[in-house]
């Protein structure tokens, strides 16, 4: 059986509460977001250990949040949408669509200019290090 043919890629970080950036994982965009998550899990779970709390949309299924639960002792709470038209922000979910938004000011990350997904991941990681260098200045001049 052959995969969704799907042009281009998927970016998937993982925030602390901040919004400051904790792992990223680029892949192609014919692979599902779950089988994505746990690439992106394990990828964190290499570096967090001590991670006991994640939260998530409502795209993550139940089989999802049992893996990582039992894998890595890792509770992933879903945060879904309440009303379907209608402008609402939520909890939690919010801080990952602000940091996609900070990152994207970066001209080099508005379209996918990268040939391999891990100079793609590293244009990400160093967005963000701008980002904090820019903050660190500024609380400290």
């Amino acid at each position: 059986m052959q995969g969704k043919k799907t042009k281009g890629r998927k970016r998937h970080i993982i925030v602390d509460t901040l919004g400051l950036l904790l792992t990223v994982l680029v892949h192609s965009a014919g692979i599902q977001d779950t089988v994505a998550a746990k690439q992106v899990v394990q990828k964190l779970a290499l570096k967090y250990i001590k991670l006991k709390k994640m939260f998530g949309d409502g795209g993550y299924k139940e089989k999802f949040i049992n893996w990582a639960k039992l894998t890595h002792d890792l509770e992933i709470e879903v945060v879904k949408r309440n009303e379907q038209h209608k402008f609402v922000v939520l909890p939690k979910r919010w801080i990952v669509e602000r940091t996609f938004s900070w990152l994207l000011r970066n001209r080099r990350l508005a379209k996918d200019y990268e040939r391999l997904k891990q100079s793609a991941e590293s244009m990400i990681y160093i967005a963000m290090t701008r980002l904090m260098l820019k903050r660190l200045a500024l609380a400290y001049s």
